[in-house]
């Protein structure tokens, strides 16, 4: 009995992490139906940015209220989880405070911990007040309605939750500890838990340790739980950060990628000594499909930036289309990615890993035509993403496919084509007369 505490909390852990890796499987399988590879080019910028945008949240200040109270979040889960690791420790060994011997060292780290506890509570306070009573106008955008809405409020009252219990933890060890109570080392410093102390007033030494016991174990398995809700909500981005802003788009900003395919009979078009017919050696046979009707086309960098999504909105708020009442929503195209991901996921689990074809595509089931040619492809989404996702790349693949393989573009669109095509120019006049203009000045 003695070491059945030790079993129960191994056993914990070894479910808790394996549940994760079954998630994080699953989310590599999903992002892998994509096309093409991970870009490996210019690697040293490729980590430059990681440091600088996902670990250094420089684009998260842009907005200075917001990036400063994230700031104080992910500093604090980050820092504060140290602990974890000491948790773990005394979890599995049966010990208490195993890193008290660190001495002032340990101290500091504890003091801070505190600290940086009660700042992330202030913190998710503000973000709650302003999501559900100041009501900011991109939090409450249709695409936010229902299980959006929801998740993020319940991770708000996660952190609270697991923040409040890391501070009671803290306070019943050190009335502990001042009790001078068996196996509870002297060690720490506490300058918020320690003014928690009158909530103990009249205690035994028995209940407090209860409470204590209780605070540590529901602090730990909160945070394991927490651990695997991740895969089921937005806060995905906290892991998935790091890789999405390391294979960002290097290119100028707003520059397109041609379809090779398409370049080449170009050129081969533009060249008048080239043979029409002839095929050059090792040419690639053109693709099975141009541009992208379902997540399958997409490329696994594109799949990648969808479950990247923090669903902030930053991206719908400097939109130009959705700001003049258009349907498009930059943060809803990457929202019904990620659904519609998570849907052919599911198929493929019901299928022994393969998908079978269903009645459901990403066009038309989840993102709407008009959605796509609202888009005016200014770039301000890509720009004001925090974590460098590129919902503009989606739009164009899909974009493309409506135009090389339903020939379903806008009649204004297929009129300006005809134009070039017929006169070298978007305008409907005659090469020849396109300086009639100024005789008639």
């Amino acid at each position: 009995m003695q070491y059945l505490p030790n079993l129960i909390f191994l056993l914990i852990l070894i479910l808790g992490i394996g549940f994760f890796t079954r998630n994080v499987k699953k989310l590599s399988r999903n992002i892998n139906l994509g096309r093409g590879d991970m870009p490996s080019d210019n690697k040293p910028q490729r980590w430059k940015n990681m440091a600088r945008i996902a670990l250094g949240q420089t684009k998260m200040v842009v907005r200075p209220i917001a990036g400063l109270l994230h700031v104080i979040v992910y500093l604090g889960f980050i820092i504060i989880n140290i602990e974890v690791l000491e948790i773990i420790i005394d979890g599995v060994l049966g010990t208490h405070r195993v890193f008290a011997p660190l001495g002032t060292v340990y101290n500091i780290l504890i003091a801070s911990f505190e600290v940086l506890a009660l700042l992330v509570i202030l913190a998710v306070i503000i973000f709650w007040l302003r999501r559900n009573f100041i009501r900011i106008k991109r939090f409450i955008k249709p695409e936010m309605k229902g299980w959006p809405k929801m998740d993020a409020n319940l991770i708000l009252y996660i952190e609270l939750v697991l923040m409040v219990l890391f501070l009671t933890m803290n306070a019943a060890d050190y009335q502990l500890q001042l009790l001078d109570t068996p196996h509870y080392t002297k060690a720490g410093l506490f300058p918020v838990s320690q003014f928690m102390g009158s909530i103990f007033d009249g205690m035994s030494v028995s209940t407090i340790t209860l409470i204590e016991r209780v605070a540590w174990w529901m602090h730990i398995v909160g945070i394991l739980a927490f651990l695997n809700y991740l895969y089921y909500s937005k806060h995905l981005h906290i892991l998935l950060a790091f890789p999405n802003t390391y294979y960002g788009n290097l290119a100028t900003p707003g520059q397109f990628a041609n379809l090779e395919a398409v370049t080449k009979e170009v050129r081969l078009m533009m060249d008048p000594k080239a043979d029409p017919y002839a095929v050059p050696a090792g040419d690639a046979p053109p693709p099975d499909k141009f541009g992208a009707s379902d997540v399958m086309d997409l490329t696994k960098v594109q799949l990648l930036n969808a479950y990247t999504c923090t669903e902030c909105g930053r991206c719908t708020s400097v939109c130009p289309a959705n700001l003049t009442g258009k349907q498009l929503s930059p943060r809803k195209i990457m929202m019904d990615t990620r659904d519609r991901l998570e849907e052919v996921g599911r198929n493929m689990d019901k299928n022994k890993g393969e998908f079978v074809q269903d009645d459901h595509q990403l066009l038309n089931n989840f993102i709407q035509p008009e959605e796509l040619w609202a888009c005016t492809s200014c770039n301000a989404c890509v720009e004001a993403c925090p974590v460098s996702i590129d919902p503009l790349s989606i739009i164009i693949s899909m974009r493309q496919y409506l135009v090389m393989e339903q020939s379903a573009a806008p009649s204004e669109l297929n009129v300006m084509m005809g134009n070039i095509e017929n006169n070298g120019a978007p305008w409907p006049f005659n090469q020849m007369d396109r300086l009639n203009w100024v005789d008639e000045a």
